[in-house]
């Protein structure tokens, strides 16, 4: 399965969830914002979100700052 992840086109061998996804990536327990074809994802949704071919993916770091 291809999908794109902040732009960059990524392949995957399984279905995945956007909590799977999440966890691949290394983002679990991170300050995130999730958004899947501009559409913006709320953490409790992420583990019932399928993502599917060609789907466009942006994960936004949430950095804290003065």
């Amino acid at each position: 399965m291809k999908i794109y992840i902040n732009g960059e086109i990524k392949i995957f061998e399984n279905k995945l969830t956007a909590l799977s996804l999440i966890k691949l990536l290394g983002y679990e327990g991170k300050k995130i914002a999730l958004e899947i074809n501009q559409a913006i994802i709320p953490r409790s949704s992420y583990e019932n979100k399928i993502i599917v071919e060609g789907d466009s993916v942006e994960i936004i770091n949430a950095v804290g700052g003065g």
